[in-house]
């Protein structure tokens, strides 16, 4: 009987352990650690923007494509094909048969919106919070991280960029710009294919 009082004791006190860790509130170097342990990664996209000009949403779909710690690839699908990849701080853009290279350093608005992705998604909390202010809610299964920007140079251009998702997977970001502008999407990870043993 004693013997049994005692496993009761034991497993509410493991119990109340376990509750207390699994409701310990999220923090950013927590959810930095997590993006960060994933090295690489490749999804479908689906992006829906709304622009002042357009009557209508314009809607674009495609692949991505990150390698840790610098390399992302945006790659444009439909409606018509595009690229965008960043390698370190070059970034190349192709559409048809027009290219463009540029260094991040020379366009400081540009970085900031496409390094909101990219750092995100290595865990870069330094180079996230040279950038940005961070606040971050919510549960490692279900979290939402708000980026507003801490330079007037880049508040010009983005007014903020909410990024959604779970444990080291980004669902959705969504980026409001400072003249009205706003672009919303949506990330569904590929399958990764085995490997041979």
């Amino acid at each position: 009987m004693q013997y049994r009082h005692w496993n009761r004791i034991i497993a509410a006190v493991a119990l109340g352990f376990s509750v207390a860790a699994h409701a310990a509130p999220l923090t950013i170097d927590r959810l930095m650690e997590v993006l960060a342990g994933n090295r690489q990664s490749s999804a479908t996209f689906t992006e829906t923007r709304y622009i002042a000009v357009l009557e209508m949403p314009f809607k674009s779909s495609g692949e991505l494509l990150f390698v840790a710690p610098s390399h992302l690839e945006k790659r444009t699908l439909k409606p018509w094909p595009e690229s965008l990849v960043l390698d370190g701080d070059t970034l190349t853009m192709r559409n048809g048969k027009r290219k463009l290279v540029m260094q991040l350093e020379q366009y400081p608005q540009v970085a900031a919106m496409v390094e909101s992705i990219r750092a995100t998604l290595a865990g870069d909390h330094k180079a996230l919070g040279r950038v940005y202010h961070l606040r971050l809610d919510g549960t490692l299964a279900d979290w939402t991280l708000l980026l507003t920007p801490r330079s007037a140079d880049v508040s010009v251009v983005v007014a903020r960029i909410e990024l959604q998702g779970d444990h080291n997977l980004v669902h959705t970001v969504e980026i409001d710009q400072s003249d009205g502008d706003r672009s919303v999407m949506h990330i569904e990870p590929m399958a990764q294919a085995a490997t041979a043993p």
